[in-house]
């Protein structure tokens, strides 16, 4: 018999069978975080939602992820309130989501949730009728009511009230939102059995005038809180590297950025790496957890800026340092032990919390701070009041109350710097000591592919093989973990998550297949390993049987039927990008590189469909359709390929190396393999090309099956490769 949820007090939730909290068996660090709060805690999925019809009664899904503050802060407030959890399981279902293992989750319901509250964020707050689809929803909720926003429990008893008092309201509001997220979707949908329109080089020349009239004078883009433009620097770097009358104003606007960023607090001047967001304009203040997303996006970026050359105001020598230092602190801190060599890390764990415990209690960004009376013990008083000075740390803390982060918010001089190098060392032993932030140990297959590309070209540019063979690493893990080959008519399959080297949970999004397939033929370029092109075909085709079939693309699999009942029953595609590049662009820039090395005309074809979502988005909102655009500019800019043979000599490899530092955004380089196997068979560009007479290496650059002569000389190269930018 069904209980009347208007009579559930404390504790009633209890009568019902299985009624407790069950994520202390969850792989998700993020749920293990929750396993001992007195809520009754359920995973996302079809056993929570039957228990919330069963009790005729709401499912409240509570969304976040491991390294976030405001998370920490609520379950602090509220989740670990015993007669909040009370009230919560009497009148409730309530359930837990990792929204980095369930992207296709978080996706829908972040919709939901600014629709119905006009604000986005985590922790995200949503109620739900029994079959998924949403009704109220929020963000953060205080224990107790704040000027415009109510405390938790009143959220909670009003929306208690409501079901029971208004049922066919709520269900009506339910089935508005649901119509509205499909209409949405709908309006964004890619139809692949269409030609695709040409591509306007104007439009991407526009998109570059209306991104500098949102520049901020503090560096990058709009108010704070502000966020690290990864996707957006992507194509400003590409656009500026093609002939055109606004190339130059992308080089400056990208300039600008990266050197705002490099020179503040976002930027660990320590450890390097890069904080997730920063609370103020001008970077001084730092959200502090690391994301391996944000950093390997980054890390790729300021490598593209020193192939581009970058300027008198951002030198590449000083970008660099940057790109060296956060190569090194994402392999040192996200870096997990098991690779088969039993040298380097077997994978990048996703993310360094926001906070650090410090004696028991959450302090936001507590390993990182610094007070002038710190630096000038283990400093000495003149060198610790200079370095406080230059690393902006005072009397007052920006953070805490007396504590800063340590950034010098400009280019150092050289006696600066000089100053900086001698007592960095000091520095960073002396935060090694300190507590530190836990790390969510979780591998993101989409992530740690975004990885081995920006590991794979750093270790190309800044002329660091352990870097490439960290890299290769990475790319043995996706393929021994994470992939599964197909079998006859059966596509290949990618699985999204894993935890201690094993795999499990939902397939991997669009985005995963997209990140992998690209990280891999950026490794393929670098290397010449044809296993790596292999496998990134492999991956390619098998996205477009999972997420391209129906004549339309769509980012997940639909895996839960909640989801698509959220969303009207439609499984949607989103073209914008957040965190991470939109999976839908970064799937088109993987079926470019791969129609330049596979001669697919298909592969272009349909990259050329998913490109008709820009014109729409180019101009209005450049700054969310970032990879888009990068891509786009790839597109026009080629494809460029080339192919490199002949024997593995000091001539081959700086024929290599000449392509490899070019920023071209169209090129798409094949190396025959310098491990002896036959890379003609398996890449076709390579099929064909032989080494000249003698058998001297040499490289053919060719645009739209039209080739220039081969190239055996780099100065040859060189000239060919810069006259095909004009």
């Amino acid at each position: 018999m069904t209980p009347d949820p208007g009579t559930a007090e404390r504790g009633s939730s209890a009568d019902w069978p299985g009624a407790a909290n069950t994520l202390g068996g969850e792989p998700s660090a993020y749920l293990r975080q929750h396993a001992g709060n007195p809520v009754h805690w359920r995973p996302f999925g079809d056993e929570a939602f039957a228990f919330a019809a069963a009790r005729d009664v709401p499912v409240f899904l509570s969304i976040g992820y491991a390294a976030c503050h405001w998370c920490h802060v609520m379950a602090r407030e509220s989740f670990e309130d015993r007669d909040t959890a009370d009230f919560l399981n009497a009148n409730f279902v309530p359930v837990k989501v990792d929204r980095e293992e369930r992207p296709d989750v978080d996706a829908v319901y972040m919709a939901a949730t600014q629709a119905i509250s006009g604000e986005g964020g985590w922790p995200m707050s949503v109620f739900l009728l029994p079959d998924g689809r949403a009704f109220h929803a929020g963000t953060y909720y205080p224990p107790r009511p704040m000027p415009g926003r109510p405390s938790f429990r009143q959220v909670l008893e009003a929306v208690r009230e409501a079901w029971l008092e208004r049922r066919s309201a709520v269900e009506q509001n339910a089935d508005t939102l649901a119509r509205g997220i499909a209409a949405a979707q709908a309006s964004a949908a890619v139809r692949l059995d269409a030609p695709a329109p040409d591509l306007d080089p104007e439009l991407l020349s526009e998109s570059v005038r209306t991104l500098a009239r949102a520049e901020d004078d503090a560096g990058g883009f709009g108010a704070a809180p502000k966020f690290p433009p990864s996707a957006v620097l992507e194509f400003l770097i590409r656009h500026a590297a093609v002939a055109s009358g606004t190339a130059e104003a992308a080089r400056a606007l990208a300039g600008r950025t990266l050197a705002a960023m490099a020179r503040s607090a976002l930027f660990d001047q320590l450890d390097g790496g890069f904080a997730r967001y920063s609370v103020t304009r001008d970077w001084s203040v730092p959200h502090f957890e690391k994301m391996l997303y944000d950093n390997a996006q980054l890390l790729r970026v300021y490598v593209h800026w020193i192939r581009l050359g970058g300027t008198a105001a951002y030198p590449a020598g000083e970008a660099a340092a940057v790109a060296g230092s956060t190569a090194d602190w994402m392999l040192a801190a996200l870096g997990l032990a098991g690779g088969p060599d039993g040298e380097g890390p077997a994978a990048l764990a996703s993310s360094l919390d926001a906070d650090t415990v410090v004696d028991g209690v959450h302090a936001e960004g507590a390993s990182y701070l610094w007070t002038a009376g710190e630096l000038a013990a283990l400093l000495g008083p003149a060198d610790g009041a200079a370095v406080a000075r230059l690393m902006h740390v005072r009397a007052a803390g920006t953070v805490s109350a007396d504590g800063s982060p340590l950034h010098p918010g400009r280019a150092l001089s050289g006696a600066e710097d000089q100053l900086w190098q001698r007592v960095r060392p000091v520095l960073r032993g002396a935060r090694a000591a300190r507590p530190q932030p836990a790390r969510d140990e979780k591998v993101v297959a989409g992530w740690n592919g975004l990885a081995v590309a920006a590991l794979a070209e750093a270790g190309a540019v800044l002329e660091r093989p352990e870097l490439l063979d960290a890299a290769g690493r990475i790319a043995g893990y996706l393929e021994r973990v994470h992939w599964t080959p197909g079998r006859r008519a059966e596509p290949g399959r990618l699985v999204r998550v894993s935890h201690g080297g094993t795999a499990g949970g939902i397939g991997g999004l669009l985005e995963d297949y997209a990140f992998c397939a690209e990280g891999l033929f950026a490794l393929y370029a670098a290397t010449g390993r044809t296993r790596w092109y292999t496998l990134a075909e492999g991956i390619v085709a098998a996205a477009g049987t999972r997420f391209a079939a129906g004549g339309t693309l769509r980012d997940a699999a639909g895996e839960s039927p909640q989801v698509l009942n959220a969303q009207g029953g439609r499984a949607g595609m989103d073209p914008f990008d957040n965190a991470t590049p939109s999976g839908a662009a970064a799937y088109a820039g993987a079926l470019l590189t791969s129609s330049a090395l596979s001669g697919s005309a298909e592969h272009r074809a349909l990259a050329g469909n998913i490109l008709s979502l820009l014109p729409p988005l180019a101009v209005r909102a450049p700054r969310v359709a970032g990879w888009l655009l990068a891509t786009a500019q790839a597109a026009l800019a080629g494809p460029l390929e080339a192919a490199v043979v002949g024997p593995d000599t000091p001539q081959r490899a700086a024929l290599h190396r000449t392509l490899l530092s070019s920023p071209s955004p169209g090129l798409a380089i094949a190396l025959q393999d310098p491990a002896g196997e036959s890379g003609a068979a398996r890449v076709p560009l390579l099929r064909g090309r032989e080494a000249a007479p003698g058998g001297a290496p040499q490289a053919f650059l060719c645009r739209g099956m039209v080739c220039r002569l081969p190239a055996r000389s780099t100065g040859e190269l060189r000239e060919q490769l810069a006259s095909m930018a004009e």
